[in-house]
């Protein structure tokens, strides 16, 4: 599921997912919201997962502005009750967190932005797709809107300061995660730099986020541990 306006963006996104999973393009179909606002569960038939991508064109706070905040959240918990794995990136983070009855509130003041320290929880040890992850990691995080409390039925999995970055729903293949693991360095400058009016306030900034962007090799090996310990397990 892409939640994009810019089709640069969309298609970047694509191939950033493509990469990181080690999928090729043929195995990924996408369901562009911003083309196709109301949807069904049917858009699943015959897929083996779903994935969800970020967004900078949208707020999930905002259903009446962008209707399709509804019906993602409604496939999300159709996902989980059926079992059907999940893996949700920024703003799918923020869809799942609200389908599954928690809040998402808006960052005050200061928001995370650029390659930022994650901190793990304990669970985070015997999590599927964390347990060989080092404490902490780096990761792409850029974000006005946060979690800051665990929605029930939910695993706390990462985490920093200012909010939850990650989750699993127990006992279901349904990870989400504030963070980007698909974004590495070159996208992340690539990605701010276009986004640049919705999240910088000047060049300045824009120039000093990037100059203390980093690698996330970590973050980014996520992807193809859901694949190779869920999907293919």
């Amino acid at each position: 599921m892409q939640i994009r306006k810019s089709a640069d963006i969309a298609q970047e996104e694509l191939c950033s997912f493509s990469e990181h999973a080690q999928l090729s393009l043929s195995q990924i179909e996408t369901l562009n919201v911003f083309d196709r606002p109301s949807f069904d569960e049917s858009v699943l038939a015959g897929y083996d997962s779903l994935w969800v991508g970020g967004a900078s064109d949208a707020n999930v706070l905002q259903p009446d502005d962008y209707p399709f905040v509804i019906d993602a959240q409604k496939l999300l918990l159709h996902c989980c009750e059926k079992g059907l794995p999940v893996f949700a990136s920024c703003f799918g983070f923020q869809l799942a967190v609200l389908a599954l009855g928690g809040s998402i509130i808006e960052s005050e003041g200061e928001f995370e932005m650029g390659t930022i320290p994650i901190s793990l929880s304990n669970s985070a040890a015997k999590d599927t797709l964390l347990k060989d992850i080092p404490e902490p990691f780096l990761a792409v995080s850029v974000h006005k809107q946060k979690a800051v409390e665990l929605p029930q039925g939910c695993e706390l999995l990462a985490y920093t300061e200012q909010c939850v970055h990650g989750i699993k729903v127990k006992n279901k293949p349904f990870w989400a995660f504030q963070f980007h693991p698909e974004i590495n360095k070159s996208t992340l400058v690539q990605r701010l730099t276009f986004y640049k009016n919705c999240y910088t306030e000047n060049e300045s900034q824009l120039e000093h986020v990037i100059a203390s962007a980093r690698e996330t090799p970590e973050s980014n090996s996520l992807m193809k541990k859901f694949v190779d310990r869920v999907l293919l397990c």
